[in-house]
């Protein structure tokens, strides 16, 4: 209750109550005497004695009246006096209401302006972040700038280095030139008049040398001399060369007229990944027209297209690696040439839909070929041979038929041209521990020998020589399990299989001899023989980051079967130097391992990243012990192409030393190859991180034929 309610209940409403109670009262005291005098009148005319006694009769009601008007009057200027603090209460109460309505008034100003303040406050901490984040935006830019100005001020200056250099021999092969030029007109002239003088001496003693002629000029030991003819005969030496002294085990032995490279330690050459890169031809330039967009939605389904596709990155490479091959050789004419070539076999290649597992892959492949496999590889096992007391040196391959990339074997290449079989010399460039650099043709090759890495922890290893010049290697792991390789005179090898502690046999590698046992031709790139690839899977399911994928189910990926169909077995060397036929089978890219520059090691903590890939691995393995997954190893293209090989070659086996060493990955379950630079992935020559990766297939599917479904 308020309190103008308050004052009207307790004090006004009384005394308006009295009042209202006395005024009845008071207007009979009045109207009585009126009353009586009517009567009287109605009655005669009193006595005085009445009349006396009237009026002391009226006479104290007359008191009564005045004290009824007295209490009137106090009740009145009670009532007024209440009516007066009514007022003053309402007043009150209204000078209150309207204290509290300017409070309240003040209190809704006081919290608009606290949520002025408050939008104030966070305006500027708005205006403070964003300047923050302008400010370190500004700060990265300013860094990028610096970093591009250093960059830029390095490579101006190198090249300012290299002009003074370039200047300088210029200037030098001026010098040399104009003494060359001074010492030639010198000599001109002096010869000039040699010749003028001998021909006046000649002129003058004629008659005597020609009498002198006719006697023979005898010698100190009184034998004569053989006339001259003006012409000096080149000096000629006779006698056998040094013998070469006996190659270790693994190594590849000399080759006649071999030059020993200075250096065959250890130690990674400084010039990879590193340094300057050699001078060479300038690559073919390839024109990419296509958007960003128009790539990505390539990539999402390659097989609407006949163009070369590429990834859809910034400076993306072709994604076969035998499109790379293309472009690095061929530029944008090859790109021209193969985008006709998959134009023409569309329809055809249409016909045969994608292999949807490992035993539709090969249904090139006869089923005689397939259910002789388990009887050639015992027969082989059991074939008779000579025991020998040291590993064998393999021979190095002499001659190739590969010649600017195209295979020469007599056939019909794709342009419907036959070519002469002619041959290249292989040229051996460089040995380094168990790896051999060679020069075959137009390009470098690195061969290694992973037998080092597969006796590891064995119990014994011996070997035996069969006929035809192959060698079988016999390794008896702990418990019995032996591993049992064939290889031919080069090391390449014919067939592998594993025998477990129960007897039982997987086949890892089997490539039949030819029919007629005559060695395969070694080092031929046999996927020329094939047209281009078009890639008709989406390139998401065709290759696999492990940094962008992290959660990907790598061995679903894994058992996938190859991308087209597989026309025959291979070699595992056939395809470690074919990229056409590495582009059948899927790849994940380990970019969590990021090299140091020129280094091959895997710290342990990038080594942990193997585990999901590992343990997919190990899961195709449970399946089927007999699987072969061949660990590529690249390079950037920063140094020389011939150390960036053996770089990459490194990189491959710590991989697969990793995988078996921490995740318990048989080895020879393992094939390495090292490619350098030859594939990079994203197009640049400077140093780019992701060019410097390990890459894994599982190539099984081309290496051995596969067992028919039930």
């Amino acid at each position: 209750m308020s309190f103008r309610s308050r004052l009207f209940a307790t004090v006004a409403l009384p005394v308006l109550s009295s009042a209202l109670i006395a005024t009845p009262t008071l207007a009979d005291a009045l109207m009585k005497p009126f009353e009586v005098a009517q009567e009287s009148t109605d009655q005669g005319q009193p006595s005085e004695e009445e009349l006396l006694l009237q009026q002391q009769e009226a006479q104290p009601p007359a008191e009564e009246e005045q004290q009824d008007q007295a209490d009137e009057q106090k009740a009145a200027e009670e009532a007024e006096r209440a009516a007066d603090e009514q007022k003053a209460a309402e007043e009150e109460a209204q000078r209150a209401a309207a204290e509290e309505q300017q409070a309240a008034e003040e209190a809704e100003k006081a919290a608009a302006e606290q949520k002025a303040a408050e939008e104030e406050a966070q305006r500027a901490a708005a205006e403070e972040q964003q300047a923050a984040e302008e400010a370190e935006k500004a700060a990265s830019e300013q860094k990028a700038a610096d970093e591009e100005a250093q960059r830029a001020a390095a490579e101006e200056q190198q090249r300012q280095a290299e002009e003074q250099k370039a200047a300088e021999e210029a200037e030098k092969a001026a010098s040399d030139q104009k003494a060359a030029e001074d010492e030639a007109q010198r000599a001109a002239e002096e010869e000039q008049q040699r010749q003028a003088e001998e021909q006046k001496a000649a002129e003058e003693q004629k008659p005597a040398e020609d009498q002198q002629a006719e006697q023979p000029v005898e010698q100190p030991d009184g034998s004569a001399a053989e006339t001259t003819t003006g012409e000096e005969q080149p000096a000629t030496t006779t006698g056998e060369s040094e013998q070469q002294p006996t190659a270790g085990e693994g190594e590849q032995p000399a080759v006649a007229g071999e030059e020993k490279p200075a250096e065959t330690g250890t130690e990674q050459p400084a010039t990879a990944e590193t340094g300057e890169t050699p001078a060479t031809e300038p690559v073919p330039e390839v024109v990419d027209t296509l958007t960003e967009e128009q790539k990505q939605e390539i990539a999402e389904d390659p097989g609407q297209t006949d163009e070369t596709v590429v990834l859809p990155v910034e400076n993306g490479a072709a994604v076969l690696d035998s499109d790379k091959d293309a472009d690095n050789s061929g530029g944008q004419k090859s790109r021209d040439q193969r985008r006709k070539q998959r134009e023409e076999l569309r329809a055809q290649e249409e016909e045969v839909p994608v292999p949807d597992s490992d035993d539709s892959a090969q249904t090139a492949i006869s089923e005689e070929v397939r259910e002789a496999v388990s009887g050639k590889i015992e027969a082989g096992n059991r074939e008779e041979g000579k025991r020998v007391k040291r590993a064998p040196d393999f021979e190095v391959p002499e001659t190739t038929n590969i010649i600017n990339n195209t295979v020469i074997n007599n056939t019909v290449i794709n342009n419907n041209t036959t070519i002469d079989n002619s041959v290249t010399q292989v040229n051996v460039i460089e040995r380094v521990e168990n790896r051999t650099v060679l020069e075959v043709g137009d390009q470098l090759i690195v061969r290694g020998d992973d037998r080092p890495r597969l006796r590891r922890d064995s119990e014994e290893v011996y070997y035996d020589n069969l006929a035809r010049g192959r060698v079988r290697e016999t390794i008896v792991r702990p418990g019995g399990v032996q591993i049992v390789t064939i290889y031919n005179r080069y090391g390449d090898i014919i067939q592998r299989s594993r025998v477990g502690r129960d007897g039982r046999e997987y086949i890892l590698v089997y490539a039949p001899e030819l029919e007629d046992d005559s060695p395969r031709p070694g080092l031929v790139d046999v996927g020329y023989e094939l047209p281009p690839m078009r890639l008709r899977i989406p390139v998401s399911d065709y290759i696999i980051d492990t940094s962008s994928n992290p959660d990907r189910d790598y061995y679903e990926f894994l058992a996938e079967p190859p991308v087209e169909r597989v026309e025959r077995v291979y070699t595992i060397d056939e395809v470690k130097h074919s990229a056409r036929l590495r582009d059948k089978v899927r790849r994940i890219d380990l970019d969590t391992i990021t090299f140091a520059t020129a280094s091959a090691d895997v710290p342990m903590s990038q080594a942990r990243t193997l585990r999901s890939v590992a343990d997919a691995m190990q899961k195709v393995l449970d399946k089927d012990p007999g699987e072969t997954f061949l660990i590529e190893g690249h390079t950037d293209a920063v140094g020389s192409d011939k150390s960036n090989l053996v770089l990459s070659d490194e990189r491959a086996e710590s991989v697969a030393s990793l995988l078996t060493d921490v995740y318990g990955i048989p080895p020879e379950n393992l094939q390495t190859q090292g490619y350098g630079e030859r594939f990079l992935k994203v197009k640049t020559q400077v140093a780019e991180q992701q060019n410097r990766r390990v890459t894994i297939r599982r190539v099984t599917t081309l290496v051995r034929p596969m067992a028919r479904a039930n």
